[in-house]
C-alpha cells in the first residue's frame, strides 16, 4: 500500500469509526432521556456517554473545520486574485487545524497500550564486522545511555562481555522509567554502520553491524516460573572488577528447561543480586516467547527479531562520512548523525512512529 492509498484508508477508517461512535452516543443519550435503560445498566451507560462526549465534541469541531475548508476551496480559483490568495491561505490554515483535531481523535480512539509504559530490557550484540562491530555496539550503548538520560530514565547493566579493544561483544541492560519500552521498542533489529573503523589504518570505509533486541519487563505475577523448570549454575565472573571476579562464584546462569532459554548475569558482586536480575531477563524473554506463541529456544526467537546479524538485514544505517542516518522500515533519512549518536533521537523516532502509523 503506497502512502496515498494508506492515507485514504486511514481517512475512511476514521469516518467509519466516528459514524459508528456517533450512532452509539445518540442511542445511549436517547435511552437515558427516555428512561429506558435498565436500573442496573444506568451507571455503565452514564460512564460510556461521558467517554464519548469529548469525542463527539471534537468530531463536531472537525466537521465545522471541514465545511469551512470546503467553502474556502471554492474561492481558490476565483478571478479575484486577492480573494483567491486569501482563500488559499485560509484553506491551508484549516487543513492544519483539521490534522491537529484528527490527531487528537486518533489518540483517543487508540488508547495507549499499557505494555508501552513498562520498563525495557535491551540486549546489544556485535554482528558481522569483527572488532569494529563490537566497537559499534559500544557506540550504540553510549547513544542509548544519553537518550535515556535526556528522558530521565535509569540504566542498569545486567550482563556484559567486553572485546579486546573496549567494545561490547554483548551487553544487556535495563531501562527504568515510565514509557521506557515504548521509547525503545523501535530499536530492535540490525543496525548497520558505514565508517572508517578505529581498527583500519588505511583509511577505508568499512561496513559492520550490531543487533539490538528489546523486551518489555515482565512482572513476577505475569510470568510464573516453576523452580522445577529451571536449572541454576554459578561461576566466577570474568572481566573488570579486580580480584573479586576471579575468586568468588557470583555470576549466575539460569536455564529454563522447557524452552531451553538460557540467561546469565555477572555484573553485580552479589550472587543473589545476579540471580534476581537473571530472573528478570528470563521472565521478559519468556513473556515474549509466549505472547508470540513460539515455544522455540531464545536464539531462534532472537533470529526472528534481529536476524542473523548480517549487514543485509539492517533496519537502520549510520553513515558517518555523510553524517546521515536512514531508517529503512519507515523510509526516513536525517542528516544529523552526530546529534543522534549523542542521544538526540526524539526527532528520528517521531518520524519513524509517524511513518509506521504507530502510537
Amino acid at each position: 500500500m503506497d502512502a496515498h492509498a494508506g492515507e485514504l484508508h486511514d481517512a475512511r477508517w476514521l469516518e467509519k469509526r466516528l459514524r459508528s461512535l456517533t450512532e452509539e452516543y445518540d442511542r445511549i443519550v436517547n435511552a437515558l432521556s427516555a428512561g429506558s435503560v435498565p436500573p442496573g445498566g444506568r451507571q455503565e451507560a452514564l460512564r460510556r456517554a461521558g467517554e464519548l462526549k469529548e469525542i463527539m465534541r471534537l468530531k463536531a469541531l472537525r466537521d465545522e473545520v471541514i465545511a469551512r475548508r470546503e467553502e474556502a476551496q471554492r474561492l481558490v480559483d476565483s478571478e479575484d486574485r486577492e480573494l483567491a490568495a486569501l482563500a488559499r491561505e485560509e484553506s491551508d490554515a484549516l487543513r492544519l487545524r483539521q490534522q491537529e483535531i484528527e490527531t487528537r481523535l486518533r489518540s483517543m480512539l487508540f488508547p495507549p497500550d499499557p505494555v508501552l509504559e513498562k520498563n525495557a530490557l535491551v540486549e546489544i550484540r556485535q554482528g558481522t564486522g569483527g572488532e569494529e562491530a563490537a566497537l559499534f555496539a559500544r557506540d550504540l550503548f553510549r547513544m542509548y545511555v544519553r537518550f535515556a538520560e535526556r528522558r530521565g530514565y535509569r540504566i542498569d547493566i545486567y550482563d556484559s562481555h567486553a572485546s579486546e579493544r573496549g567494545g561490547w561483544k554483548e551487553i544487556i541492560f535495563k531501562v527504568s522509567g515510565r514509557g521506557a519500552y515504548g521509547a525503545f521498542r523501535f530499536e530492535q533489529g540490525v543496525h548497520r554502520v558505514q565508517r572508517i573503523p578505529e581498527t583500519e589504518s588505511a583509511g577505508r570505509i568499512h561496513t559492520s553491524a550490531a543487533t539490538v533486541a528489546v523486551f518489555p519487563e515482565a512482572e513476577e505475577t505475569e510470568i510464573r516460573i516453576e523452580l522445577a523448570d529451571i536449572r541454576i549454575d554459578t561461576f566466577c565472573a570474568s572481566g573488570a572488577g579486580g580480584q573479586h571476579v576471579n575468586k568468588t562464584a557470583s555470576a549466575v546462569r539460569i536455564t529454563h528447561i522447557p524452552t531451553g532459554v538460557v540467561v546469565s548475569c555477572q555484573d553485580e558482586r552479589s550472587q543473589m543480586q545476579n540471580r534476581v536480575r537473571a530472573m528478570e531477563i528470563l521472565r521478559a524473554r519468556l513473556r515474549h516467547l509466549y505472547e508470540t506463541e513460539k515455544k522455540s529456544k531464545i536464539d531462534a526467537e532472537r533470529r526472528q527479531q534481529v536476524g542473523t546479524g548480517d549487514r543485509s538485514e539492517k533496519i537502520r544505517t549510520y553513515n558517518f562520512p555523510q553524517n546521515r542516518v536512514t531508517d529503512h522500515r519507515a523510509h526516513v533519512t536525517v542528516h544529523s548523525l552526530d546529534r543522534i549518536m549523542d542521544g538526540e533521537m526524539d526527532e528520528l523516532l517521531a518520524k519513524v512512529r509517524e511513518n509506521l502509523g504507530a502510537p
